[in-house]
């Protein structure tokens, strides 16, 4: 270092808000996949294991307990994460599910049009694409200059600090244009938008806002839900699922709606979706009844119990380490490490001070995106299997190495991904 040079002081990582024993982390073993699939904590899997023992059992099943206690657990613990009412909170399969539900039930007109950034993942737009057939259409947005996706995804400039992503977007809402879809952090690139930001452009002109929020659920700082609503324009949903930062099985997901914009759509027709579903001294063949108004008017039928009892662990971890703020701030450390690190290194200096750039102005999720250069497809994947055999689990998704860290991650966890990539 060059003597003239001040030192910038580090943040401290070396206590993670959740702690490291709480999950089954073999020795030799990195995980820096959660973007993918997050590790399952071991309270998560003993109250699978305590669930299914009462499944093989059924008559220690509690009504209260279980059929009605569960998915209670997994509203409230998703409530505080979210900065939500408990009664705005749908149940689901998965984000794609709660999507879907969007879709199939807006009041659409023919001409209608979805607008959504360039390269989504694919359950954020294949519940538009089947719109077609009701004359509905989904437009993609490029975010910056040099932005591609599908077959020539390869061939995209990477983000900077000079992309507007959110100015693009909302200067392509039209007349047509009822929803703006987008994710809350993309899922290749690792880029963070501005969901305030959108929420009151799209309130202004009479849009609603819908966000796939999975890839940033439970690691990032979540404005509270109930402040960026706008009837039925700004904020109306937010769609996850429960596998990946909120550290849960496959299976279970969560939808939040405002209540505005929920009574717009049409119900999927779930037999628990009506009002005293559930009184069983009324008959259940009475169909003199109502929808549901809350967020059980979306759901289909009996949750998914098993996902009920390891997301409620999960969610439960999370919020008792202080929430997905004091995640947050504990990736945006390791990050900060990370990054220092990664430009010492010469092969990814330039990528170093793009992402660093980022990072400062809060454009970043916790997924780091590693633009390939000019490496391409094979160098990528040789630069994987490498990581493998390192006992190294990142991953690669359409140009990028995607290294995601967690609030479970260490200092040392990030030296020992710097020290592979010095050597790889």
């Amino acid at each position: 270092m060059n003597q003239s040079e001040p030192t910038v002081a580090r943040p401290d990582v070396s206590s993670p808000p959740l702690d490291p024993e709480a999950f089954d982390l073999e020795p030799g073993i990195l995980w820096i996949m959660h973007c993918s699939e997050g590790p399952v904590p071991k309270a998560s899997a003993a109250a699978i294991r305590d669930f299914l023992g009462r499944e093989t059992q059924p008559w220690k099943l509690g009504w209260e307990r279980d059929f009605i206690g569960l998915p209670q657990r997994v509203r409230r613990g998703a409530a505080a994460l979210l900065g939500a009412r408990e009664e705005d909170l749908t149940l689901t399969q998965t984000t794609s599910s709660g999507l879907a539900a969007i879709a199939q039930g807006f009041p659409w007109r023919e001409g209608d049009e979805v607008v959504a950034p360039l390269g989504e993942f694919p359950s954020n737009a294949w519940p538009w694409k089947t719109l077609a057939a009701r004359g509905v259409t989904l437009r993609e947005v490029p975010l910056w200059p040099g932005h591609h996706a599908g077959a020539t995804a390869w061939e995209s400039a990477p983000p900077t600090i000079d992309s507007r992503p959110e100015d693009r977007l909302l200067a392509a809402l039209g007349p047509k244009s009822r929803i703006l879809t987008v994710s809350w952090v993309r899922f290749q690139d690792g880029l963070k938008l501005d969901l305030e930001r959108l929420a009151r452009g799209c309130a202004e002109r009479g849009v609603a806002l819908v966000v796939d929020g999975i890839q940033g659920a439970g690691t990032q700082a979540l404005p509270p839900l109930e402040g960026l609503q706008g009837g039925r324009s700004g904020l109306v949903a937010f769609a996850t699922g429960g596998h990946k930062g909120l550290l849960a099985p496959q299976g279970l997901g969560l939808l939040w709606t405002g209540p505005d914009f929920r009574d717009s759509l049409a119900p999927p027709g779930g037999w628990l979706g009506v009002e005293e579903a559930t009184n069983f001294d009324r008959p259940s063949t009475d169909l003199e009844r109502g929808w549901a108004a809350d967020g059980s008017r979306l759901e289909l039928g009996v949750p998914n119990l098993v996902g009920c009892a390891a997301l409620a662990e999960s969610l439960a971890l999370i919020e008792g380490a202080g929430g997905a703020a004091t995640v947050a701030t504990h990736v945006d450390a390791l990050t900060v490490h990370f990054l220092a690190g990664l430009g010492a290194l010469p092969r990814w200096r330039e990528e170093a001070e793009r992402l660093e750039a980022l990072r400062a102005a809060g454009r970043l999720g916790a997924i780091l995106g590693l633009h390939h250069g000019e490496v391409g497809l094979d160098g990528l994947n040789a630069l994987l299997r490498s990581a493998f055999d390192a006992g190294i689990y990142p991953s690669v998704r359409e140009g990028y190495l995607r290294i995601a860290f967690h609030g479970f991650h260490t200092g040392e966890n990030v030296q020992r991904v710097l020290e592979w990539l010095a050597r790889a």
